[in-house]
């Protein structure tokens, strides 16, 4: 049994290519996106992604895919924001 299976979590993977592709998977949720940030959230903690020119080529809340084209900076997982609530929430705090 892998560790995804024992622990509850859904199996995640992040492939970068050649800093213009990112393929994602495990993805729940998109919180927002726009031209310069990706906010995705996994069961291993929120997921930004920015960048210049994203946008989502692809997204499938069924199967848990996400790929994102445009230049990539940096991705950035943050734990403990999932239960904060979505990104409108925190930013009316």
């Amino acid at each position: 049994m892998t560790e995804p299976e024992k622990n509850g979590k859904t199996p995640h993977s992040l492939t970068l290519e050649n800093r213009h592709m990112i393929k994602a998977t495990g993805v729940a949720r998109v919180d927002s996106f726009d031209e310069e940030t990706v906010i995705a959230y996994t069961d291993y903690g929120q997921l930004v992604i920015k960048g210049q020119k994203l946008k989502i080529s692809e997204l499938n809340m069924d199967t848990g895919k996400l790929s994102v084209e445009g230049e990539v900076v940096s991705m950035t997982y943050v734990a403990g924001r999932e239960d904060q609530g979505g990104f409108f929430a925190r930013l009316f705090r």
